[in-house]
């Protein structure tokens, strides 16, 4: 047996509950009959047990191992097969041809380290493309035959819990016993086995040595050795009398089989043994503990963050200042450290990377963290830092409080950007890096969202022209055509065929009278809904002339843009829940009813699938960081009027898992409570199933006044003085509005924290009035933030009131009930989140909600597309309007994201671009490639 050193560094196959050990080479007892069949045998049976127990706490469980092979030899990789089999695993054997190149095998390596169904990967190749570029290309993860650099060097250094010794060198230390003192010759056992038997041995106390077939004085070690140990061939001209009598000779030749040379015949006085089946038992083995580390990988993983350090000055430089003077991570080392797995990023430049849904499959059983959402009073047009808040508050959880959170925000539009508002990115010490990034093309979704819904708004103008141009037989013939001589439906044909009513697969079997109906979608021009989209703000595209050239016969209609992040689409990335689920609500996007009133959707116009293949990267949500190196989640920008203003329920979901039970997701609702915050709980919240914790509810002395009375606050013009002088009376005037969002948050049943935005020219009285003011309206607590100026520890007091709220009883209850005719919906909104005294729908828009109910679109929840300047639809009444009639001006759909958009007042959905835009102060430097003047 070997001595008790050696069985002390080696592990067994652990049990699936504890953490994985890979272990060195196990140790069977010797089965009764000795030999290495028998401990095949014994080992075998344990790894089938040891994979038998995985399977049954993980019943979906398939471990697959593929083995590379280059050479004809048909009975290796039959061993391999029935071994697995029995065993329990599944092999898939890559069969290249005898003579394959090396480039060839480091392609299938390539591919299957890519492949998330195979676990293990094992070479069986002719000696001649044993290299180390090939060995080091098995990712160490997969490498069950343990022949990578950093396998070896884990069993080196004797890390046993962190290697997989090499199956033949394993085989080899089986069949020896009680190596202590002898002396061991390695003849023609080079490259990877040969150096980890030599770390083995000596571990065990042996004098090894090592040389090949045609080395000096080999006659002289073969005959000093005790043990021999054989790893290629023996040439005919060394003669086996070279070895003394009792040594034990051990063949473990490439192939692993018995070598036709026995030893023990030809030298009657030396015990030959040969590893053969004992490494392929062994390498199953492997497998097995392999298996074993995947699953342990897969699970929820602690987070090690490395926070980055932040020197905040005064005064506090410009933001584009402060994000360049930040060194991110590079956003792989990020994700590492928040338990991604390498195949669930995909890495976009040094400081993005897009994350994979599998995720969300991977955690499953993982525990949320908590949700907490911030919103804001109603605004001055200048925005009262909800992003900074958000960020902010990350910071002081994670770098501060060492709590594990995550933001989640909007992709900002580019329109704003080049426009009149700036970056989004957050601002001073609590921002999201690199913010040029942030603000510019991202990862470019915003231009998959536009490639997709212009691809639509094609099609529409297109069928009705070939429509309008072509009998029911010639439109039939195209959409059907022949192609190599067969005609046939596509999937989406089908699909359509089925919701006719028409259960035919033949195109030849149609009646004429189906054939009219399967090609006429006889869309109503004037009922075309779904506009084009360019992301910038550009407003001679608010109204346009299309199909003015001879080639569109005389089709002329108006028609206009919208700035992309208006487009429904967007709004259905940001509450999609899968890659089926938004497949299914882009082909429910309704785009015009024919001209029997029925509506026309996208599915109709056989655009769906194209439409989810534009669309299969922007549903991954994007990875950045904040200053202070926390996660962020950046993913999806729905306008906050027509649609829901809020980022998406894939990236929250995923967030949720990641930080833990214990950790913090913090995600923004567009403009003021009565509007982002109303509909992320009556709309997100139910499209997610997720539940918020706290509503942090942004405020700022400045936009308090405001509603107390003061002058006009306006974008680009300096602030009054009574705006920067301390003004009590106007504060505690508008506290009036702090005080009405308080109670929309509490209708429906999550805990309030107000956060105070500090700036510079708010006196310390006027600061402890809001909080006062606040707390006795009802808000959990009230707490002023310096994260502008400080970052994450100037907002750590937020943090705290914001963990000690999130554990408090929640009572969360929507506003209304879906099953609610859609007006009664309307006025519930305007009545209890507004405060109007009652709704007025123009004849129009009764109209509008009188053929939704009659098309079954009744039961969706309310959008409403209001001014986010007022709580009213007056965006100069400040403060609490009160007796007002919400007038109704007109009623949309958008079937697709899931929701009825009710219009108050005139609502543009392309803005224009001010005289003096945003792009006079952005520049390139054409040296340092530095972009400059951003915000």
């Amino acid at each position: 047996m070997r001595t008790a050193a050696l069985r002390r560094c080696l592990a067994p196959v652990l049990p699936a509950v504890l953490p994985p050990s890979r272990g060195l080479c196990v140790r069977q007892p010797r089965c009764d009959g000795g030999g290495a069949a028998a401990a095949a045998r014994k080992i075998t049976e344990n790894a089938k047990k040891s994979l038998a127990s995985l399977k049954r706490e993980n019943p979906r469980l398939e471990p697959t191992l593929a083995i590379i092979q280059a050479r004809n030899d048909h009975l290796i990789q039959e061993i391999n097969k029935n071994f697995a089999e029995e065993v329990g695993l599944r092999v898939t054997h890559i069969h290249l041809p005898e003579g394959s190149s090396k480039d060839e095998v480091l392609d299938e390596i390539l591919r299957l380290n890519e492949d998330p169904n195979v676990q293990g990967l094992a070479l069986d190749l002719p000696e001649s493309l044993y290299t180390s570029k090939v060995l080091n290309a098995v990712k160490p993860e997969k490498d069950v035959d343990g022949l990578s650099d950093v396998n070896l060097g884990r069993l080196v250094r004797g890390d046993a819990d962190d290697c997989l010794v090499p199956p033949t060198a394993c085989a080899v230390m089986e069949l020896l016993e009680d190596l202590g003192g002898k002396t061991v010759l390695l003849v023609g056992a080079g490259g990877a086995v040969g150096a980890a038997l030599q770390s083995m041995l000596q571990r065990e106390g042996a004098a090894t040595l090592s040389c090949g077939w045609k080395a000096p004085q080999l006659q002289t070690k073969l005959h000093h050795a005790d043990v021999v140990v054989v790893g290629s061939k023996k040439p005919d001209e060394i003669p086996v009398s070279w070895i003394k009598p009792g040594t034990t000779v051990i063949s473990c030749s490439p192939d692993l089989l018995p070598e036709k040379h026995n030893y023990g015949q030809e030298n009657s006085h030396a015990a030959e043994s040969t590893v053969g089946s004992l490494a392929i038992a062994l390498r199953m083995q492997n497998m097995v503990k392999n298996t074993e580390r995947w699953i342990w990988s897969q699970k929820y993983r602690k987070w090690d963050l490395r926070c980055l350090k932040l020197q905040p000055l005064s005064p506090v430089p410009s933001d584009i200042e402060i994000s360049r003077a930040q060194s991110p991570k590079a956003v792989d080392v990020l994700a590492k450290e928040i338990g991604l797995l390498t195949d669930e990023i995909e890495i976009y430049g040094q400081t993005k990377a897009k994350v994979r849904l599998s995720l969300l499959e991977r955690l499953k059983d993982q525990p949320d963290g908590k949700y907490v959402l911030v919103a804001g009073i109603t605004p001055t047009p200048l925005g009262e830092g909800k992003s900074t808040v958000t960020i902010g508050l990350v910071q002081a959880l994670t770098a501060h409080l060492n709590v594990n959170s995550f933001a989640c925000l909007r992709q900002p539009s580019q329109g704003p950007t080049f426009g009149v508002k700036g970056g989004a990115a957050g601002g001073g010490y609590a921002q999201v890096i690199p913010m040029e990034e942030f603000n510019l093309h991202l990862t470019g979704d915003i231009h998959a969202i536009t490639a997709a819904n212009n691809l639509l708004a094609a099609a529409i103008d297109a069928r009705i022209l070939h429509e309008n141009t072509q009998s029911d037989k010639a439109l039939y013939n195209r959409l059907v055509p022949v192609v190599n001589g067969v005609r046939g439906f596509s999937a989406i044909q089908l699909a359509r065929l089925r919701r006719l009513g028409i259960n035919k697969t033949d195109p030849g079997t149609l009646t004429e009278e189906e054939v009219s109906k399967f090609v006429r979608l006889d869309i109503d021009p004037s009922t075309i809904t779904w506009q084009r989209v360019v992301d910038t703000n550009d407003r001679f595209l608010r109204k346009i002339t299309v199909g003015q050239a001879n080639t569109e016969k005389g089709f002329v209609r108006q028609a206009q843009f919208d700035i992309a992040v208006a487009s429904e689409i967007m709004a259905i990335l940001a509450l999609t829940t899968s890659l089926q689920d938004m497949k299914e609500r882009l082909g429910k996007m309704v785009v015009a009813n024919d001209k029997k009133g029925g509506p026309v959707t996208a599915e109709d116009l056989g655009v769906t699938g194209a439409l989810a293949v534009l669309m299969k990267d922007a549903i991954k949500p994007t990875l950045m960081q904040t200053l202070e190196g926390t996660p962020v989640f950046v993913h999806a920008g729905p306008f906050a009027n027509i649609a829901h203003g809020n980022s998406s329920v894939l990236a929250d979901k995923i967030a949720l898992k990641l930080v833990g039970e214990k950790g913090f997701v913090v995600t923004e609702a567009g403009f003021g409570a009565d509007i982002g915050m109303e509909k992320f709980f009556n709309i997100k919240c139910r499209a997610s199933g997720l539940v918020p914790s706290v509503v942090v509810l942004v405020a700022t002395v400045r936009a308090l006044k405001m509603h107390g009375g003061g002058p006009n606050v306006t974008a680009g013009a300096p602030l009054k003085k009574e705006y920067t002088e301390e003004n009590l009376q106007l504060v505690a005037d508008g506290c009036c509005n702090l005080q009405k969002q308080i109670q929309i948050a509490q209708l429906f049943g999550v805990p309030v924290v107000v956060a105070l935005n500090v700036f510079k020219t708010d006196s310390p009285a006027e600061v402890d009035l809001v909080c006062k003011i606040a707390k006795q309206s009802g808000a959990f607590d009230a707490v002023p933030c310096n994260h502008w100026a400080a970052g994450g520890r100037g907002a750590v007091k937020l943090a705290q009131a914001v963990e000690e709220a999130a554990s408090q009883k929640n009572s969360f209850k929507y506003l209304y009930n879906l099953e609610l005719p859609i007006v009664e919906k309307i006025k519930i909104i305007a009545q209890k989140v507004y405060g109007a005294q009652d709704i007025e729908l123009s004849p129009a828009a009764q109209s509008q909600v009188d053929r939704y109910t009659r098309q079954g679109f009744g039961n969706l929840p309310i959008c409403m597309a209001k001014t986010h300047l007022s709580l009213s639809h007056q965006p100069e009444k400040k403060g609490v309007p009160t007796g007002f009639i919400l007038p109704i001006s007109d009623v949309r759909a958008s079937i697709g994201a899931g929701f009825i958009y009710p219009l108050v007042g005139t609502m543009s959905t392309m803005p224009g671009l001010p005289t003096r835009p945003c792009f006079y102060d952005i520049d390139l430097d054409p040296v340092t490639e530095q972009v400059k003047g951003l915000f």
